[in-house]
């Protein structure tokens, strides 16, 4: 599939920081209506929330755990064409206390797809390279559509029935290693977790592993990502250990950066800036997907953002260890150059 340039990258996948009143509340500005959100406080030692239409809005995982899904009702209670409502629930809306969630565009609560050997429902958004697939696990070799009419490069599962961790593939290690979006552990090739294939531009393939495809009905999510030239990026790099970083070409300006050291489980938590808890450089505020940590300004994640990429400011091993190899995923501000012939700005 030949994907539209985006020239406003936020009107598919935006950060938005807010601070909880206790009670309930809209969230505006995130520039569309939401699919997936990703809730974490910032000077709150809450874990990473996970929620989603195609499961459902009243249900959550934490990337900071391996449990099944818990059942919220005063959470994120509904959605609409500029962000979402929140109630009152503890970990989303605590009075002065400061969230940030990160938002994806998809398509709704998603339809049909036969294309893998085992049905799934896909909410698919054909512009950005994002798809939310959710199926019944079979605890067999099966293949699951994903819908996106090209080839993920970066695919997060997650077994919803059952306590079993998230398993990572991205397209930098290969399919014969996974990674695990809820520890620091390095990839590992120890389980068969995608029988050794590469995703096609219409399904990827999940083993009898209870962590991608659980027997006995279990429930199963998957977030898939594309590359999009302008506005998304799965990519690698290999830290120099400099202060002076390896400048990370990603064609883009980026919004949101997660990454994380593959080879080592030592300072490899997955670290995540982004452009408004960070507005200009240094991007010194951190989170990380596999902690419920508050923020924090470590010299050893410091990163600077570009028009065109991202540069490790740091000789730190959680972001910048020399010959060691980083997986990252990158959403974008603004192109480099879009359709518009209007440039992205430095910070």
């Amino acid at each position: 599939m030949a994907y539209t340039t985006i020239n406003n990258g936020s009107l598919f996948m935006n950060p938005k920081i807010y601070t909880g009143n206790g009670g309930t509340q809209t969230i505006t500005d995130v520039n569309f209506e939401p699919d997936l959100i990703v809730t974490k406080g910032r000077d709150l030692g809450e874990s990473p929330w996970w929620t989603d239409k195609v499961v459902g809005l009243t249900k959550y995982r934490y990337s900071d755990g391996g449990a099944a899904d818990s059942t919220y009702t005063t959470a994120v209670t509904g959605t609409n064409s500029d962000g979402y409502v929140l109630g009152n629930q503890n970990g989303f809306n605590n009075n002065t206390n400061t969230f940030v969630s990160w938002n994806w565009k998809a398509n709704g609560a998603g339809s049909a797809n036969t294309d893998g050997s085992i049905n799934s429902t896909v909410s698919v958004n054909a512009t950005s390279g994002f798809s939310i697939v959710k199926w019944s696990g079979s605890a067999g070799n099966a293949t699951i559509g994903h819908g996106l009419g090209a080839v993920p490069k970066m695919i997060i599962i997650k077994n919803l029935s059952d306590a079993y961790y998230w398993v990572v593939y991205h397209q930098a290690t290969g399919n014969t290693a996974y990674t695990r979006l809820n520890t620091t552990d390095a990839s590992s090739s120890s389980l068969n977790m995608f029988q050794n294939y590469t995703p096609t531009d219409e399904v990827f393939y999940v083993s009898s592993q209870g962590y991608v495809n659980g027997g006995g009905g279990n429930q199963m999510i998957a977030y898939c990502f594309a590359d999009v030239q302008g506005f998304s990026k799965m990519g690698s790099y290999v830290g120099n250990g400099s202060a002076d970083g390896t400048f990370v070409y990603t064609g883009f300006k980026p919004a949101f950066v997660m990454a994380k050291r593959s080879n080592s489980a030592s300072s490899a938590d997955w670290n995540i800036r982004d452009n408004k808890r960070s507005p200009i450089n240094v991007a010194s505020q951190v989170l990380q997907a596999n902690l419920s940590s508050v923020e924090g300004t470590a010299s050893g994640t410091l990163i600077d953002i570009y028009s065109n990429g991202f540069k490790p400011r740091s000789s730190g091993s959680g972001v910048n260890a020399g010959s060691s190899l980083y997986i990252y995923m990158a959403f974008a501000e603004a192109p480099l150059v879009g359709t518009n012939n209007v440039p992205a700005n430095a910070r």
